[in-house]
């Protein structure tokens, strides 16, 4: 049902008229979340980023230096976490404001 208020806008991308919310939240629907990097890049199941600070592991005993790069990240489904593997530590959990993307 359209409605006289809602603005539509043309999407370029699908090809479609769009109200201007369903624009404005694009993963509403599908549950998706977008999860970015400290620059603002997508980030996506598989990609490899680097740290952009030294971060201490809690429970490791040990700090990762800034420059290290992480092969393979998982998303969580938190729009600011990302899953992760490195040598010697188990269960890695990265904030994504502290990574790039490579």
């Amino acid at each position: 049902m359209i409605h006289d208020s809602d603005d539509y806008v043309y999407d370029e991308a699908s090809g479609e008229w769009m109200s201007a919310a369903d624009l404005a939240h694009p993963n509403a629907e599908t549950g998706e979340v977008e999860v970015r990097d400290a620059v603002g890049n997508l980030l996506t199941d598989g990609d490899s980023v680097t740290l952009t600070k030294d971060l201490t592991v809690k429970g490791a005993n040990q700090t990762l230096k800034r420059g290290t790069v992480i092969k393979s990240i998982r998303l969580t489904g938190d729009p600011q976490e990302i899953d992760c593997r490195y040598d010697g530590i188990r269960g890695l959990v990265l904030r994504a404001e502290f990574v790039r993307k490579r």
